[in-house]
């Protein structure tokens, strides 16, 4: 009895480790001339005050600092609600069930997330932190194109 109360325990502990060991890798490949950066924000049909602040200060960030760069197609924005069925694949890709500000890097077809919703949600209210921080972080992944 004691051996099957063993076994049972190590079975577990295995099968646990092996699934915990396995990393999920952020980077996936596409056309190796690809280079580009998209900005996701997620939302869902429900939205608060903060979740729309996230949108209207990504946007105007977008439009004042990154306007030449939106033409080119070198920054891309999209506004995704999670809840609609066809926009499921692109939430569990990047793993967003709810409001999420992610920035999906594109160098040479690999692409890399960066979520930056923490950040989004503490300095949503704040147009000018928020601004000056998005624009921070797409400046330095602009240089790394």
């Amino acid at each position: 009895m004691k051996t099957i109360k063993i076994l049972s325990v190590l079975t577990f502990v295995l099968i646990l480790s092996a699934c915990s060991g396995e990393k999920k890798n952020k980077e996936q490949s596409l056309d190796q001339s690809t280079s580009k950066i998209e900005v996701i924000d997620f939302h869902s049909t429900h939205r608060c005050m903060t979740c729309n602040a996230i949108e209207k200060n990504t946007k105007y960030t977008l439009n004042t600092y990154f306007s030449k760069e939106l033409e080119e197609n070198k920054i891309t924005f999209q506004v995704i609600n999670v809840d609609e069925k066809e926009n499921e694949k692109v939430a569990e890709k990047f793993e967003a069930a709810g409001t999420a500000l992610i920035i999906n890097v594109i160098k040479n077809g690999k692409e890399t997330q960066i979520n930056l919703t923490d950040f989004a949600f503490m300095n949503g209210n704040d147009q000018d932190a928020f601004s000056k921080e998005l624009k921070s972080k797409l400046d330095t992944q602009l240089k790394m194109l």
